[in-house]
């Protein structure tokens, strides 16, 4: 698929064969594989007697997409829609959860919340049967399912049901709350028996000026198996956010430290040269979003490192191309390339 996208098979394998004006293009790949973690969390759902939820645990979100995807898996769920979910995080006073570490946040956090929202619907069940006034009256838990937010018999469709929050007024409680604590990778599933891993392959163009010795890259597509993919928009920038971090490593991030006591001299943003925007290539970021069952029932490994393993290596394989040079230490400096002997 990344090969197609990039469109490899024109690629033409002689070191600086390829050419746009005055520049010459380099190609490269590079394959990247992170191991695909599941750590111990515990997370609560409130479904709340004025027709909306709460979801909570002690992780928190960087940037990353935590706050959407817990509600976008209340909703899935309850039939709550994401808009009346409220995701709350960031507090040791809530359940503990996961870092946001090692790719492991999504894939941990996801179980326990799942749990907590199922074992909040039992409550919504159990009191639909028990409520005086319910339509439900003397129905078992195990005769109900709650759907679109709707209590319901369970052989027939949310339609015929009521909104979960009158059985919550007619039984005058103000939430049904659930609790969810699930173990690591493989405490449901058959993964002990599996290694887990993400992959990647990505490719990399790089636009080489040997005129003003000026190198840039110009485009990346990153085809990413990182399990079923909860929400693409918070995904593929996370994704895209790693091919910047790898242009980073690959051109420009170095800290030189100080001989005499290995103090790093430029930790600071003003001598640190990171990527700026003028730096950011065409980004083309695709999932395969193939389930994983040994990491969970909803199949998601987390994601993150996937998307920056193979950015770099990418890099220094498309300059060999373009410039004949073989840079073996990052980042790859117009000091390397200066002696390319390759015809302007």
């Amino acid at each position: 698929m990344g090969s197609k996208k990039f469109g490899w098979d024109k690629r033409t394998p002689a070191v600086g064969s390829m050419r746009k004006g005055d520049l010459i293009l380099g190609w490269g790949v590079a394959a990247a594989s992170w191991s695909a973690g599941r750590g111990v969390s515990e997370a609560s759902v409130s479904l709340n007697v004025d027709g909306s939820a709460r979801v909570s645990s002690g992780s928190q979100d960087p940037g990353t997409g935590t706050y959407t995807v817990i509600a976008q898996i209340v909703s899935d769920k309850t039939g709550i829609p994401v808009s009346r979910i409220q995701s709350v995080l960031g507090s040791s006073s809530l359940p503990p959860g996961p870092t946001s570490g090692g790719s492991t946040a999504t894939a941990t956090i996801i179980p326990s919340v799942a749990e907590a929202a199922v074992n909040a619907i039992k409550v919504v069940l159990t009191t639909a049967g028990s409520a005086k006034g319910s339509p439900f009256l003397g129905k078992q838990p195990t005769d109900l399912a709650m759907s679109s937010g709707r209590v319901h018999l369970k052989d027939q469709t949310p339609d015929s049901g009521v909104p979960f929050q009158e059985i919550l007024k007619l039984a005058n409680l103000a939430s049904a709350n659930g609790e969810g604590k699930t173990g690591g990778y493989g405490s449901d599933t058959d993964g002990k028996n599996f290694s887990s891993h993400s992959f990647g392959a990505q490719f990399v163009e790089v636009e080489w000026d040997p005129g003003i010795c000026h190198l840039r890259v110009s485009r990346v597509v990153s085809v990413v198996d990182a399990g079923r993919i909860i929400n693409a928009k918070t995904a593929r920038n996370q994704m895209a956010g790693a091919v910047v971090m790898g242009i980073g490593m690959g051109l420009l991030e170095s800290t030189t430290y100080d001989p005499r006591n290995g103090h790093p001299i430029n930790d600071n943003f003003a001598d640190y040269v990171v990527p700026t925007s003028a730096d950011h290539p065409e980004i083309d970021v695709t999932f395969l979003d193939i389930p994983d069952p040994m990491i969970g029932e909803y199949g998601a490994r987390g994601i993150g490192e996937i998307g920056l393993a193979g950015i770099a290596p990418a890099i220094t394989a498309a300059v060999y191309h373009a410039t004949g040079v073989r840079v073996r230490d990052l980042p790859v400096r117009v000091e390397d390339l200066i002696t390319a002997r390759v015809d302007i």
